[in-house]
């Protein structure tokens, strides 16, 4: 792990440079560009909310905001994943000709999905004023679960960015995982929603933790228990460990199969 922050530090250049690529490519021949970095939270927040509280009648005061503070968080780490699984396999020319640590493509997909992330959190500042939710201080925590989100998604992509470069259809099951993962993750809902005796369940996703350290900074207005805050990380080392073990074995042969 050691090795890999200093890593990253030294292509920090790089990693920019991919991170911006990748965005830019994204964004190609699109008449508004970046602006779908904002647009996109309104346009989500506008259909699941007529869907959950106009048609399916999900009683949640401020449906909006309750849904968006786990939804672009979870954008950041869906994104993530699906750019990142190709990001070793997508890189092959640089691989073949260029001698750089392979851990800055899987780092620059994630990064870009930050920098998408960022921008998300402006409309969603405007949402909460417009709607008149309060803009709690407990924004200012923010910071802590995106780390503990970061280190959990960096950790997810050097699996399946590996496991992509030898079975070329992991990014497809990627995508299944994560459609999965997504609705078995209370985003749309409340857990309150669900009897007591099956909640413990939801201890089960290593996600959830760092995306209610979300929810009731955003929406709660409050600052998330210390066990789940430990928790988010807990789960956010292992997966990066267990990722990188991973990575970390096979990344001398990617030039073969790339």
């Amino acid at each position: 792990m050691i090795e890999l922050v200093r890593d990253a530090y030294q292509y920090r250049e790089l990693v920019w440079a991919l991170a911006m690529k990748e965005l830019k490519i994204r964004y190609k021949r699109s008449a508004l560009g970046f602006l779908w970095a904002l647009l996109n939270p309104l346009l989500l927040m506008i259909v699941y909310t007529v869907v959950f509280s106009t048609i399916m009648t999900m009683k949640i005061p401020h449906y909006a905001i309750f849904l968006l503070s786990m939804l672009i968080p979870w954008t950041f780490f869906a994104q993530s994943m699906a750019y990142a699984a190709e990001s070793i396999v997508g890189n092959s020319d640089l691989i073949k000709k260029v001698r750089v640590p392979r851990s800055v493509f899987p780092l620059a997909a994630v990064m870009a999905n930050i920098i998408n992330f960022l921008l998300s959190m402006i409309p969603l500042a405007a949402i909460v004023l417009i709607l008149g939710h309060p803009l709690f201080a407990t924004w200012l925590f923010l910071p802590v679960p995106l780390l503990a989100l970061t280190i959990f998604t960096v950790g997810a992509t050097f699996f399946f960015a590996t496991a992509n470069v030898f079975y070329r259809d992991v990014a497809h099951i990627v995508q299944v995982i994560v459609q999965v993962w997504f609705y078995i993750t209370p985003i749309l809902y409340s857990i309150d929603f669900f009897p007591v005796q099956f909640r413990w369940l939801f201890k089960l996703n290593p996600l959830i933790y760092v995306m209610n350290d979300f929810r009731m900074s955003i929406y709660y207005g409050q600052l998330p228990q210390a066990q789940s805050v430990i928790a988010s990380f807990v789960c956010g080392f292992l997966a990066l460990f267990l990722g990188l073990t991973l990575f970390r074995k096979y990344e001398s042969q990617f030039v073969y199969y790339v």
